[in-house]
């Protein structure tokens, strides 16, 4: 069963380590130390049911549905364009969230917080297309003992990343007290965040 347990983790590594939407806001809200928790812990479980809906076969109702996958990509890509516009607007404005110690920044509420997160994962069509699609599709000739191995290894690899990510970066927390590093983190966004979402849009247009 190790051997499954290793695949589902190797596969896991290789699809979640890329920059994205997802992981850039984990990082950004791990830096201000803004509802950490709360955002690893959503990331984590949304991850662990949709790896466990792809091994035990729900990808397979996304690939019946091409509808479906079409409003996903419209739905992902308009806010993907949406948050970069966001992300260009702190950038252009800077001072906007440059304070990192927590006892003069002020909080985000955990609703909003939580709301965004949400987005920026199930608004997501990679999201599905990696765990739903290809993960499922990876497992769907394992037996049923092979499965659990195989989930526990990639939800395993899903909750180190996050936790790492989201936690570990207080350690950068020293380089990101300059307001021109914060500047450049927001245009970095800003820019991935439009070609994420211009890639999605042209898919669909």
């Amino acid at each position: 069963m190790w051997a499954y347990y290793l695949k589902g983790l190797m596969l896991c590594a290789g699809l979640i380590v890329a920059i994205g939407a997802q992981n850039a806001y984990v990082l950004r809200q791990g830096l201000l130390k803004q509802q950490v928790p709360l955002v690893v812990a959503f990331c984590c479980v949304c991850d662990m049911l949709l790896i466990g809906a792809g091994v035990w076969g729900l990808g397979r109702v996304a690939v019946a549905s091409p509808g479906l996958l079409q409003a996903m990509t419209w739905g992902g890509g308009l806010f993907l364009l949406g948050y970069s516009l966001l992300a260009a607007k702190r950038a252009w404005q800077g001072g906007g969230h440059l304070v990192l110690d927590t006892e003069h920044t002020r909080p985000q509420p955990a609703g909003k917080v939580l709301a965004t997160v949400a987005a920026m994962t199930l608004l997501n069509p990679h999201v599905y297309l990696d765990t739903v699609l290809l993960i499922g599709g990876v497992a769907a000739g394992f037996a049923a003992a092979e499965k659990w191995a195989f989930w526990l290894g990639a939800a395993s690899m899903s909750v180190l990343w996050f936790c790492s990510l989201g936690f570990g970066a207080r350690l950068l927390q020293p380089l990101f007290r300059r307001e021109g590093v914060w500047r450049l983190l927001d245009t970095l966004i800003a820019l991935m965040m439009a070609y994420l979402g211009i890639g999605l849009l042209r898919t669909v247009w």
